[in-house]
C-alpha cells in the first residue's frame, strides 16, 4: 500500500512536469524592443547515450524480474514440501538469487553512470541547465528520475543484503516483490520521460 501511494504521488509530479514543459514551450519572453512575446525555446539534441541507457534499463527489468520469478518458485515450493526441502530450497535461493539481483544493481549504477555522461556532453556543448528552459526541463527531468532511480538501487543493495544475512525466504521475496514493482515502474516511467525528450522537443 505504501508502493502504490508512493507511487502515486511519483506520478502526480511527473505529470506537473509534463504540463509545464509542454505549456513552456508555446510560451515566450516579452521583448521590450520587439514590443511582443518572442520564443525562447531552444530544442536541443538528445545525446545518444541516452538510447544506450534505455536498453540498459530494460535489461534491468529483464533480470529483476528472472530473480523475483525464482524466488517465487521457491517459495511456492518450500510451502508445499516437507520441512527438510523447504530448509534446501531456502539455501539454494539465497544462493542462485543473488546474482540476478546483483547483475540489476550493477545495471541501475550504469545507466546512472550514463546519465552524468550525458550531462558532461552537453556541458561540453556549453549546454547548461541555465542556457534556455529546454535544457533546463532536459536537466531537471533527468536528475529527478535519476534520484528516484539511486532509491530503487539502494532497496536492490538491500534486498541482496538479505541474501547475505540469511534472512526467511518468504521475507526476501516480500522485499524483491515490492523492488521489483518500483523498479518496473521506474522503468515505464524512464521510457516516457525519453519519449517526451526526444519527440516532443
Amino acid at each position: 500500500m505504501g508502493m502504490f501511494f508512493a507511487m502515486v504521488s511519483i506520478v502526480m509530479l511527473f505529470v506537473a512536469f509534463s504540463s509545464a514543459y509542454i505549456v513552456r514551450q508555446g510560451v515566450g519572453t516579452w521583448d521590450q524592443v520587439a514590443g511582443r512575446y518572442v520564443t525562447d525555446w531552444v530544442p536541443i539534441r538528445i545525446p545518444r547515450i541516452l538510447w544506450l541507457n534505455t536498453a540498459i534499463l530494460l535489461v534491468s527489468s529483464v533480470t529483476l524480474f528472472m530473480a523475483r520469478r525464482g524466488l517465487a518458485k521457491r517459495v511456492a515450493r518450500s510451502e508445499t514440501g516437507s520441512s527438510r526441502a523447504g530448509a534446501l530450497l531456502m539455501m539454494m535461493g539465497r544462493r542462485d538469487s543473488v546474482p540476478w539481483l546483483s547483475i540489476t544493481m550493477v545495471l541501475g549504477l550504469a545507466f546512472l553512470a550514463g546519465q552524468l555522461i550525458a550531462w558532461k556532453q552537453l556541458a561540453q556543448q556549453r549546454i547548461f541547465i541555465s542556457t534556455n528552459p529546454s535544457s533546463a526541463f532536459f536537466y531537471v527531468l533527468t536528475a529527478v528520475h535519476g534520484l528516484h532511480l539511486l532509491g530503487g538501487v539502494t532497496a536492490l543493495a538491500y534486498a541482496t543484503l538479505t541474501s547475505a544475512l540469511n534472512k526467511p525466504l518468504q521475507s526476501r521475496f516480500v522485499v524483491v516483490d515490492v523492488t521489483s514493482l518500483y523498479w518496473h515502474f521506474m522503468d515505464f516511467l524512464w521510457l516516457y520521460i525519453f519519449a517526451l525528450l526526444h519527440f516532443a522537443r
